[in-house]
């Protein structure tokens, strides 16, 4: 199996941008109004007004880029539309029609069918089901319509407004106090609007852990030679007790089940990877979407800690986990037919067990997560990813277990985040994203346990460290999962 190459660790970057919703609505209004007015660009007043329109329009981007409108704060963002409406002529009409067009298009067709086909193998049709799902998607990207077009319909009415003001006046001089202070007021009142909405609505965030990882107790010698963590990307929990999956239910059933396991917020896949391995939150740790601006992050992970100690530790993912967590990644190509991907990253993490042999290994299988965004999560086909990913692993363990690397070995199976509706979102912590499936199985492992309190996925790195007598990392704040551990 191919590893990640460099053009596609950098286009996988590139791709972000387009993505994720913070960057891509100015990159996208900008883009619209451009491509609309491509015949004035040879006019010197084109852009001077349009650069001034754009000045006057940019608190507004600020603000949205700001303030995310999660689940239903999204229909509050109609208002400041209807107001904008109301103090200024809506301007050209075909403008926002050009933009409601070149918005589908893009999530639609090029995302959702042209993209998903040359990655993943997706149906050339993929159309015909995705425009239901974008219009239901409530995740932090670009996909999510219902955040999505009242932002860009309101930046593009507020900037050709005042581009048409500077085109036909000329200078910014021309432009007197009374129709300067109009938008000065309307950015206070939306920025006013958007914090009372956030301090008083935005309210189902998951509770952070304010103290550092208590190491009272701790072990002064590794109770696993390895752990093994499987983690099935975007796997959401009340379909995986639909699927057919005997093998993973089995090991639950003889193992210890964390039935009230939380992700991370905003649950995007290299947030709650670095959370995962870190056990502290995103506010510390730095990675706070799967658009990384500054590489790396600022905390140690289980790896580091893991060196400390001479043992070793390998995540072999998708080329976007290279962004936080660097060299300790073994990069896998996500340019392949779906229906291969997980059997080759599987072929792969038992080539990383014959030839390195590390104590801790990471596999993270993607078939599961890419079936929910491109097919949705409430189509048979999800269901049959779930139940794919239950075969390889059975046969996974099988291999281990031949060469005897699973006699003193932790498994840890679970998932980063669920998948909401739509095109099987997640970020914003909707239906479905918030609590994962999280078992472990293994000789020091309590069999048939189930623990009901709530727990979080930061819990990881800890248990880690303690499970192969490694120090906890520096920052860790999760805890330690005890309860599952057999005593002496």
């Amino acid at each position: 199996m191919k590893k990640a190459s460099p053009f596609e660790i950098v286009a996988a970057r590139c791709w972000n941008l387009l993505n994720e919703g913070k960057p891509f609505t100015p990159i996208f209004v900008i883009g619209v109004f451009l491509l609309y007015r491509i015949g004035e660009w040879s006019d010197m007043g084109f852009w001077s007004a349009a650069g001034l329109g754009l000045l006057i329009t940019l608190p507004i981007f600020v603000i949205y880029y700001c303030f995310d409108f999660p689940l239903m704060l999204r229909n509050y963002l109609w208002l400041p539309l209807i107001a904008a409406l109301l103090v200024w002529d809506h301007g050209s009409l075909s403008l926002y029609l050009l933009a409601l067009g070149l918005f589908f298009f893009f999530t639609v067709y090029f995302w959702g069918t042209f993209y998903y086909h040359l990655r993943i193998g997706t149906s050339w049709w993929n159309f015909t089901r995705f425009w239901k799902l974008v219009l239901k998607n409530s995740d932090s990207t670009s996909g999510n319509a219902q955040e999505q077009m009242p932002k860009f319909l309101l930046l593009l009415l507020i900037w050709n407004h005042f581009y048409h003001v500077f085109y036909s006046t000329g200078t910014f001089e021309a432009f007197n106090a009374a129709q300067l202070l109009t938008p000065v007021i309307f950015a206070v009142c939306l920025w006013l609007y958007s914090y009372v909405l956030h301090a008083n609505l935005f309210d189902w965030k998951p509770a952070e852990n304010s103290p550092l990882t208590d190491k009272s107790g701790w072990p002064k010698s590794a109770v696993n030679e390895k752990v093994i963590v499987i983690v099935i990307d975007g796997m959401r929990k009340e379909r995986f007790e639909e699927a057919n999956a005997p093998f993973l239910k089995k090991l639950r059933a003889e193992g210890t089940e964390y039935a009230q396991m939380e992700t991370v917020y905003p649950a995007r896949t290299v947030v709650c990877f670095s959370s995962m391995f870190t056990g502290t939150y995103p506010r510390e740790h730095g990675i706070r979407s799967n658009m990384v601006w500054k590489l790396g992050i600022k905390v140690e992970s289980i790896f580091d800690s893991l060196r400390k100690v001479g043992k070793t530790g390998r995540l072999l993912g998708i080329a976007h986990l290279i962004d936080s967590m660097g060299n300790d990644v073994e990069s896998v190509t996500a340019v392949m037919h779906n229906d291969v991907a997980d059997r080759n990253i599987i072929e792969r993490a038992k080539r990383i067990m014959e030839e390195q042999n590390p104590d801790l290994l990471v596999a993270q299988l993607i078939g599961v997560d890419q079936t929910g965004h491109s097919r949705g999560v409430l189509y048979d086909e999800y269901v049959q990813k779930i139940e794919e990913a239950d075969r390889l692993i059975e046969e996974f363990v099988g291999w281990l277990e031949n060469r005897g690397m699973m006699n003193n070995t932790t498994l840890l199976v679970c998932a980063d985040h669920g998948q909401a509706d739509g095109i099987g979102g997640h970020g914003h912590l909707d239906e479905g994203e918030r609590f994962v499936p999280f078992f472990m199985h293994g000789p020091f492992i309590q069999q048939g346990l189930r623990i009901e309190e709530k727990h979080s996925l930061i819990s990881i790195a800890p248990t880690l460290a303690y499970l192969l007598g490694a120090p906890v990392p520096s920052s860790s704040r999760g805890t330690v999962l005890s309860e599952a551990m057999k005593t002496k």
